[in-house]
């Protein structure tokens, strides 16, 4: 039983990191604050970090500065994790959205300003944004594409059309529901509630993911990733544990099959958001779960 009884996933039959596999990817830790940002121009300064199929961007603006795409072929999302709100631009267009949001940008031109300045964090697909997957921290991990991955098929598109929608983080909790999930046809996001103080270390929640990888963002507080290797029957692919803390901003990298759970160390408020691409079945097949399922439909011969 990977999960304490209490948590909504243990009805996801998920693995503990049995399969039998020919290799395993690689983690990356990616620090923001260890390290110069990749873009840094009047006012913006942007870190930058990939996955196999997705893209992520972490920016600190000041009221000057705008975050711009210009014909992006896919949508994107945008995290708000403050009050401070956001002007979104699309094909010259301007829209004010309040903060403490996440957005979902349709393709296109856009460009985003926050203008009392803040921090905003992005999430692409690598094909839509090769250029930002070449400039990642962590580039070099991706130079061979990781293995045990599914492919990254889009799902079908938007009810409605693509267009600029805005979610609110002020979702209450609900016991039958895991966190607070979002989901484009080639991205999810789980943005997690806040956690305060350190983690029960008698509910952890060890897993593992046949064939995805899991990103995750730590915007606040610090968290301990705790990552461990099956033991297959090639005893060459067996590595030891690995017990690595990232404080915010940063980016974790989980490989598919690694048996992983991350622990909030921090004293006050520990923020995660978990990045998947594409997006999982698992979580979109429970009901409710999903918060904007309704205008995502999932590919045909699923129920949700």
């Amino acid at each position: 039983m990977p999960f304490d009884k209490s948590d909504p996933r243990s009805r996801l039959g998920i693995n503990t990191g049995s399969s039998e596999t020919v290799g395993f990817g690689s983690t990356s830790y990616v620090k923001f604050y260890e390290s110069p940002p990749q873009r840094s121009a009047a006012g913006e300064s942007t870190w930058i970090a990939r996955g196999q199929h997705f893209v992520l961007t972490y920016s600190e603006l000041s009221d000057e500065a705008m975050l711009q795409r210009q014909g992006h072929s896919d949508e994107y999302f945008v995290l708000l994790p403050d009050d401070t709100a956001a002007e979104v631009t699309l094909d010259g267009e301007a829209t004010t959205v309040p903060g403490r949001s996440v957005l979902i940008i349709p393709p296109g031109d856009s460009a985003i300003r926050l203008p009392a300045g803040g921090r905003a964090a992005c999430v692409f697909t690598t094909a839509s944004a090769p250029d930002l997957a070449d400039a990642a921290g962590n580039a070099d991990v991706y130079r061979e594409d990781a293995p045990n991955l599914a492919p990254a098929t889009a799902w079908p598109e938007p009810v409605g059309g693509y267009r600029l929608r805005r979610y609110s983080l002020d979702v209450g909790p609900d016991q039958n529901r895991f966190g607070r999930i979002w989901r484009t046809r080639s991205l999810m996001v789980n943005y997690s509630y806040p956690r305060p103080g350190p983690r029960d270390v008698t509910k952890m929640s060890p897993h593992a993911h046949d064939d995805f990888e899991q990103g995750s963002l730590v915007l606040d507080g610090s968290f301990v990733h705790h990552i461990r290797w099956p033991w297959v029957t090639d005893m060459r692919l067996w590595r030891e544990d690995e017990h690595e803390i990232c404080a915010g901003p940063s980016l974790a990298m989980i490989p598919a099959q690694s048996i992983h759970t991350s622990q909030q160390v921090g004293r006050e408020i520990n923020q995660l958001v978990d990045i998947f691409a594409p997006p999982r079945v698992d979580f979109s097949e429970q009901d409710g779960w999903v918060l904007n399922a309704d205008e995502y439909p999932m590919p045909e011969g699923h129920p949700r």
